[in-house]
């Protein structure tokens, strides 16, 4: 059985430094570049780690588009 599992690409614009160690350490995320105040990345799957990754970070805006999905085979299949 194979699984889609949504990726997204993701700005943050912060009030100060953004908190870039805590999101590339995040589960799901991959690419993080900053830019001054902003960052961007790709979420594969469930925002709630990226989401945990912001806590204590001011976010002034936060956009997220879809990039694709991947698919994935599942551990019962291999």
């Amino acid at each position: 059985m194979t699984e889609s599992v949504p990726i997204r690409r993701v700005e943050v614009s912060f009030v100060g430094s953004p908190p870039v160690q805590h999101v590339a350490r995040a589960s799901g995320v991959s690419e993080v570049e900053t830019v001054g105040p902003l960052l961007r990345c790709l979420v594969s799957g469930s925002f709630q780690p990226f989401l945990e990754a912001l806590h204590g970070h001011e976010v002034v805006s936060l956009t997220s588009t879809r990039e694709r999905w991947l698919t994935t085979q599942s551990k019962g299949d291999r």
